[in-house]
C-alpha cells in the first residue's frame, strides 16, 4: 500500500494543514479602552484623562444624588446621577459636546445644585466639562491614590470637597455639619464622627451618602492624617 493510500498517513496530513493555517490566523482582540468604550487600568493615571469612576461620578453623586433631587427614588426630572449607566441615559449627555449636554448646562447655568447648596467649584465643572469633551467614557484608575501622601492640603481636603461637601456645605448642610472648612472637618475628627462615618461603622450615617466607601487607600491617607493630629497642614 502506497503512502496516500495510507489512510493514517493521510490523517497526519490533514491535522498538520488545519493547525497551520489555525495558527496562521490568530487576531488581536481589542481591549475596551480601543473601541472607545469603558476600562479600566492599573497603570499609573494619564494627568490629561479625565476618570469617570474616581473624578467626576463622586461629585455628582455628592452634590446631586441627593434625596428630593437626582437620587435613585426620588429621580427629579427624571433625571439619575448615581452610576455611569445613569447619567448617560438620564443626564442627555451628548459625548464631545459639553455645550449641548443638558445636565452640563444646569451646572454652569446655577440650577444644579439648587439654591441653598454650595455650588460647584470651577474645578469641579472643568473635569465634567473636559469628561464630555473627550467622549464621556466610563474610565477607570485604580492608581490615582497615594496613601504615601496624607497632608490636609494635599489629600483630605480634595476627598471631602468631592465626596462629602456637596451633602456638608452652604445653609443646608445636611445634619448642621459644615465641611467646606478645615475648622469643620476638624470638629467631626475631634467628635470620632468623621471616621466612623467613612468607615460605615454601626452606629454612625454612613459617609458618603448614596455613594460607595471610600478606597482602601483613600481611608489610609485619612487615618494616617488623624494619627499625625489632623493637622492643617
Amino acid at each position: 500500500m502506497s503512502k496516500l493510500q495510507n489512510p493514517w498517513v493521510l490523517f497526519a496530513g490533514i491535522l498538520l494543514l488545519s493547525l497551520t493555517v489555525v495558527f496562521s490566523c490568530k487576531h488581536e482582540i481589542p481591549g475596551p479602552n480601543e473601541s472607545g468604550g469603558s476600562g479600566s487600568t492599573t497603570d499609573p493615571c494619564d494627568p490629561n484623562t479625565i476618570y469617570f469612576r474616581q473624578q467626576v461620578l463622586p461629585i455628582l453623586v455628592s452634590n446631586c444624588a441627593k434625596s428630593g433631587c437626582h437620587d435613585d427614588i426620588t429621580h427629579k426630572e427624571g433625571v439619575i446621577t448615581t452610576s455611569y449607566s445613569s447619567v448617560i441615559r438620564t443626564g442627555d449627555i451628548r459625548p464631545g459636546r459639553p455645550g449641548e449636554s443638558d445636565l452640563y448646562k444646569e451646572i454652569i447655568n446655577g440650577k444644579m445644585p439648587p439654591a441653598g447648596h454650595a455650588p460647584l467649584s470651577q474645578q469641579q465643572k472643568n473635569l465634567i466639562y473636559n469628561w464630555i469633551a473627550q467622549g464621556a467614557k466610563d474610565l477607570i484608575c485604580e492608581n490615582m491614590c497615594d496613601s504615601n501622601s496624607f497632608t490636609y492640603s494635599a489629600a483630605v481636603q480634595n476627598i471631602i470637597s468631592t465626596k462629602c461637601q456637596g451633602c456638608h456645605s452652604g445653609t443646608a448642610a445636611g445634619g448642621g455639619v459644615d465641611l467646606s472648612t478645615y475648622t469643620g472637618v476638624k470638629a467631626q475628627v475631634i467628635n470620632g464622627k468623621l471616621w466612623g462615618s467613612l468607615n460605615f461603622i454601626t452606629g454612625y450615617s454612613a459617609m458618603p451618602k448614596n455613594g460607595t466607601k471610600l478606597s482602601d487607600c483613600e481611608l489610609a491617607q485619612i487615618r494616617k492624617w488623624i494619627a499625625a493630629g489632623a493637622l492643617n497642614n
